[in-house]
């Protein structure tokens, strides 16, 4: 089920914080929290039925797995090997079998058959939450819970397909907390403002620029310059706002239950370097490779040749863990490479004027996306060239069109008929505007703490929900959806 859709805003959402909330009320706890895991469930699996199937097995496995580590002294390690591998193997089977197929085909001229398995959504993300807590369990860093806690932590439906990547100690504790099961208006206003913001980003700014991108990606080969640099910029914006839209969005929903996510997204595009960018995206995934697999591997206690190693065997697995294609490895190997030079020439990124150590940032950002987005490396590296080439010219028509989104056509003619003489005036006017959101907004922690129950608060909150669902008949999923 998609944040950005009909059955969600009007129908599940109110169901479901209403049943929560109610059910606690009338001291029926237990009942209560099986009611949110039966909600996810539901959530989970509204596009396909066998959804549910994978994760309950995923979930049921796991916990068998954690009773064990948690309950008995011997045989301990191989329990958690034997954890990591159903983990690891389900999540290879899923999303990698094939990729690792196509390449022993093509390595080894064979004739291996290809399977056609349906990725399931966020099974990145729930996996790696069950790895996490496992992990723990086996250095015996988790209390007891019985499973209902264990499952609804896994399913909780807003963080579930999108992230963030939360741990134990940072979901179970507040499902557990009484006072926290009492609806309370204050946080409810303040989620359903943020959840507002998300909601407009994803639908008015996220998908605005997606279809400028995804035109520019399908027709690499007819691009001049200038398209070409808008297509790049367009996907840097469409992702940024798909996930900080998501991101949003879940916090929302999170506080509306008096349940608080942690940060996964802090602007990153203010970021002055490389270091700086993956400490503000991404955070929790960050955080899980640093804990379960940088300090493993020695961190940066290790010396510098190994320190290197070490991190750039996080961000290939970073690229790996994104998606079954050779885009993504090249992608993370370029942040990792990135990421070594930073720190080899620290004192020079110092040194340098914060304007322009950010212009750097930026464009090797830009450039990377493009990998990370284009459907061959190939395709990648042509879009880069029709860049450097400097055959500059006109902006394309059909880039024009997917920023005339028809409402503002419709005031344009009705308010100031001078515009429709301009056609690109929209395609400038959304640069601008994201361009200063970039740059100057807040994060959603930052607005929730500022919030306060305005008018200009409630008209904004109600404008953007109702444009928004307005807007629903071009409804897309998001990105992270698929990684």
């Amino acid at each position: 089920m998609l944040f950005n859709s009909y059955i969600f805003i009007l129908f599940f959402l109110p169901i479901c914080i209403s049943g929560y909330f109610i059910l606690n009320h009338f001291k029926y706890k237990k009942t209560a929290q099986i009611f949110l895991l039966g909600m996810s469930l539901w959530f989970y699996g509204y596009f396909n039925i066998s959804y549910i199937l994978l994760i309950i097995s995923s979930v049921v496995i796991n916990y068998f797995f954690y009773r064990f580590l948690n309950f008995t002294k011997g045989g301990r390690k191989c329990f958690f090997y034997a954890a990591l591998f159903f983990n690891i193997g389900l999540l290879f089977y899923f999303k990698y079998y094939n990729f690792f197929l196509e390449n022993i085909n093509f390595v080894f001229k064979q004739n291996f058959v290809l399977k056609s398995i349906l990725l399931p959504l966020g099974i990145s993300f729930f996996t790696f939450q069950q790895i996490s807590f496992i992990a723990d369990a086996y250095k015996g860093e988790i209390p007891n819970y019985h499973f209902v806690e264990y499952a609804s932590f896994v399913t909780y439906f807003p963080q579930l397909i999108a992230g963030p990547i939360v741990t134990h100690d940072e979901l179970i504790p507040q499902f557990l907390d009484d006072t926290k099961k009492r609806f309370c208006w204050d946080n409810f206003a303040k989620g359903i403002y943020i959840f507002s913001l998300g909601l407009g980003k994803k639908v008015l700014l996220a998908d605005t620029f997606g279809n400028a991108a995804n035109w520019g990606f399908d027709n690499i080969a007819s691009l001049n310059s200038t398209n070409a640099i808008l297509t790049m910029l367009s996907y840097t914006v469409q992702i940024y706002f798909d996930f900080s839209g998501y991101c949003d969005m879940a916090v929302g929903i999170g506080k509306m239950m008096n349940i608080n996510l942690p940060l996964n997204f802090n602007s990153p595009y203010k970021a002055l370097t490389i270091t700086e960018f993956w400490n503000r995206w991404h955070i929790t995934l960050t955080k899980f490779f640093t804990k379960y697999v940088y300090i493993p591997l020695g961190g940066n206690r290790v010396g510098g040749g190994k320190t290197y190693i070490n991190i750039m065997i996080v961000f290939l697995l970073s690229g790996i863990w994104h998606g079954a294609s050779w885009n993504f490895i090249l992608w993370g190997i370029c942040h990792g490479a990135f990421e070594i030079i930073t720190r080899k020439f620290k004192n020079l990124f110092k040194c340098m004027h914060p304007a322009l150590s950010w212009m750097f940032t930026f464009l090797f950002l830009n450039m990377t996306w493009v990998i990370f987005r284009a459907n061959t490396i190939q395709d990648a590296f042509t879009l880069l060239n029709c860049i450097i080439s400097f055959d500059f010219g006109g902006i394309s028509s059909e880039m024009t069109s997917c920023f005339n989104l028809p409402e503002f056509i419709f005031l344009g003619r009705a308010i100031v008929p001078i515009l429709t003489y301009y056609p690109q005036f929209f395609l400038v006017s959304f640069f601008i505007a994201v361009i200063v959101i970039l740059l100057y907004s807040r994060n959603a922690y930052e607005k929730m703490e500022r919030f306060v129950p305005r008018i200009f608060n409630i008209v904004t909150t109600a404008f953007l929900i109702v444009w928004c669902i307005f807007s629903f008949s071009g409804v897309s999923t998001f990105l992270y959806f698929n990684f």
